[in-house]
Order: C-alpha cells, then structure tokens, then sequence
C-alpha cells in the first residue's frame, strides 16, 4: 500500500481531483467520500468522442531508482497493444489469465486487464498471497489457461510450491519485469512442460520484444521485435539515428511512429527530451540485435559496471552465476571503494537451506567468465530487495 506522502505527491503532481482506492487511506489522507459498493451498479455510460492521440490515461513508473515519472498514453495505444497479442501473448476468447502483479503497475494493468478484456477472455488479478507457494494452487482453483508474473514470481513458486501439482489448463506462461534467467526458463519447462514466453517493454511503449507461440524461444533472449513495430539499436555514445550492424552493443530504440508509445511525460519536458533522438525513443536499455532478429538485453545503461577500464553488464554475469545450482538469485553491482577503482560485487541467495560454497562459485565463474568479468567479491543475503511487484531494487545494494 502507499503511504500519506506517495499518495500526496502522485496527487499533486497529476492534479487528480478524486483517489479510487479498495482499501481505507493512509492516515492523514483525508476521506471526502463515504465508501460505495459499486460490484451491483453496472450503468451504461456516454463516451464522448475522441481522436486517437487524445490523452487516454496516465501512469506512473515504478520510481526504483527516482521520484515516478507520470507516462501519458494516447487512444492509439490500444492499437499499439494489439501487436502483441498474437506475437506474445497467444490469449483466446474465454480463456482465464490470472496476473501476479498489483494494478499501479503498466504490466498489470495492460497485460491483466486490458488485453485480457479486449480478447474475450477473463481477468483474474490476485492480491499477494502470504506464502509465495500458493500462486501453483491458484492456477489450478481458478482453471487458469495463462498465467503471468515476473521471474521472481515462478522462482518462488517452483522453490516453495508443490510442483506435482497437475495444472490441466494451463497453455502456457508469460514473464516480463526483469530479465529472465535461461536456469529458471530450464527449471521451469522441465518441471511442468509448459512453455514460458518472455517479453521485454517498459512502461512508456509497454512490451515490444517477445516470444510467444508463433516466435521461437532462445534462452538469454526476450525474443524478437513484434509484428509492426520499428525497433533499432542505437549507438550509446553518440547521437547518431543510423542503427547499428548486427552483433554491436547499444541502445535498445522504437520508432516514433509506433501506436503504443506515449505521447510524452508528464510536466517533465527536460526527462522528455533526453529519450528522444530524432525519431526514435530510447530507453536506456542496452542490446544487441543478431542476424536473425533476436534482442539480447544487456542491463540498463545506467546499470553498467565501470570497473578497471571494462564497461560490464551485470545481465551478463548474473546469468552466470544463476546457473550453478547453489544459486537461487544473483545481483551484481559495482562497489566504489574511490573514484579510480570499483569492484565488482555479487550478492547471492542460495537455492536452499543449504549454504553456498563460495569457493565452487568462484570455480563456476572462473570456467564461465572472463577473468575481467568474474565478481572480486560475494555476499550470500537471505533475499534480495525487490519492489512490491517483484523488481530487483540494485540502489539498495550499494555497500
């Protein structure tokens, strides 16, 4: 829940007039309206005409590293959400799609509620459970066809749940938020022989880079751009609008033209400006694009490690370090010890209540990584910091 002053400052910065909340207000938050039961008063209602780059709704990023950003989205961008529901998706008309994330969130909203409506289907969006092994038996009570979630979400299910679990309807799964780990993609698969797709996006053009049914899976990739949209890799160091070669690391771009991007943020004409390079919108997100169209996501810009002259990717190593069998999670960030050296710390969470032999760990990235890459230092942690939708909070790593 939102305290008093994320509530006042999401308020005051949109100019909202009135909160819709299923729950009492935080305190301080004044109650201008009694509460209302409106489950049994479904009332048909004007819609005023509008054009498709009209504002439809604004929502707020998620704030992991700095004050949420208000994401203004036009009309169009029903048009934009339909491009990945054959590419990624793959909803039918009366399916049941049940979404592990809370509603503040763009994945949620889109994903759980919109495209599942705009599909026929019906949308079941569970509140947290208490015990993260519950979320196997929801799919089972609730015949649920598609199920989606963030990795964090299907760690804990598989670690936690009972995994002989018989899951009958269940097509497939559907995973985005954070890169997804080939170990996790392999646990997974094999566990319950049920394809997992994974979709790369951000809330200011939603997903944009998926699997799916019709798109071959690569473990380490979220898949291929979709059907209809212009997607480019951009240089990082420069301002220039040509896209890079295939196989050169850069800055992940989407065409303007593309009917799900925002129409801008909100009352932030500077953060505006700086995403945009002519008539690409970029990110932050670092890729690479191969010869057959597959993204390879490499961290955010922001992110990436500086350390004894390398620029490295803490994607990259995290992959690695979460395929020894020890290793439940990894998160990697750089440990400024003064202005001229950083280290390159691992913090680890183990697969179980077993203890992690960190110098097995040290074996496993010394055979898997180059020695530049390999973290000069570990710390196993009971669990890693993660927002409330399950987002890996790497600022609050920093030692």
């Amino acid at each position: 829940s939102l305290t008093r002053d994320e509530v006042n400052f999401l308020a005051s910065d949109s100019g909202a007039r009135a909160v819709v909340t299923l729950e009492a207000p935080p305190a301080g938050i004044e109650m201008v309206f009694s509460p209302v039961d409106l489950t049994d008063r479904p009332r048909p209602v004007d819609l005023p005409v509008t054009d498709a780059e009209d504002p439809a709704f604004l929502i707020y990023t998620s704030g992991t590293t700095a004050r949420p950003k208000g994401v203004l989205h036009a009309h169009r961008s029903v048009h934009g959400r339909a491009l990945m529901r054959n590419s990624w998706q793959g909803f039918q008309p009366g399916d049941n799609v049940m979404h592990a994330g809370a509603l503040n969130w763009s994945y949620t909203l889109g994903v759980g509620l919109m495209d599942t409506w705009a599909a026929g289907a019906t949308a079941h969006l569970a509140e947290r459970p208490d015990h993260p092994g519950v979320w196997l038996e929801r799919i089972r009570e609730f015949a649920v066809d598609v199920f989606v979630a963030v990795p964090t979400v299907y760690r804990q299910a598989l670690k936690y749940g009972r995994t002989s679990v018989v899951l009958p309807e269940l097509r497939h799964v559907l995973c985005a938020g954070e890169p997804l780990p080939p170990a996790l993609l392999d646990d997974w698969t094999s566990t319950f022989l049920v394809p997992m797709y994974e979709s790369l996006g951000m809330t200011e053009v939603s997903t944009y880079v998926s699997s799916g049914p019709d798109v071959p899976v690569r473990p380490g990739s979220p898949g291929r751009p979709q059907p209809g949209r212009r997607v480019a890799i951009l240089a990082a160091d420069s301002k220039s609008e040509i896209p890079l070669p295939a196989g050169q690391v850069g800055l992940l771009a989407v065409h303007r033209s593309d009917p799900g991007l925002m129409l801008g943020y909100w009352n932030r004409p500077d953060e505006e400006a700086e995403v945009f390079r002519g008539e690409w919108f970029t990110g932050g997100d670092l890729a690479t694009m191969d010869n057959d169209g597959y993204v390879w996501f490499q961290g955010r810009a922001d992110d990436i490690i500086k350390s004894f002259g390398f620029r490295l990717s803490p994607v990259e190593i995290e992959a690695v370090l979460e395929s020894h069998p020890a290793v439940a999670e990894a998160a990697v960030v750089g440990h400024e010890i003064d202005p001229q050296k950083t280290l390159v710390s691992a913090f680890l969470v183990a697969a179980s209540s077993n203890e992690i032999d960190i110098a097995a760990i040290e074996a496993h990235a010394r055979e898997h990584l180059a020695e530049y890459k390999r973290p000069h230092e570990y710390f196993v942690v009971q669990q890693l910091p993660r927002t409330a939708n399950g987002k890996l909070q790497r600022q609050r790593l920093q030692l």
